[in-house]
């Protein structure tokens, strides 16, 4: 699993006109997964069900 840094580096992220997190396949905005455990929250597409990692 990568994290949303490296996802938009590589293209398979983008930012939409409001600073939102979009999926490049499919161009749904990303979902928020919060673990209090983690040190990191999920992001995760509706659709293709890809995730990415996003540190706190």
């Amino acid at each position: 699993m990568k994290t949303t840094r490296k996802g938009l580096r590589d293209g398979e992220l983008e930012k939409d006109t409001y600073g939102r997190l979009t999926c490049s396949e499919c161009g749904e905005s990303l979902k928020k997964k919060n673990d209090p455990d983690e040190v990191f929250s999920l992001r995760i597409c509706a659709d293709c069900g890809r995730e990415w990692k996003e540190l706190r």
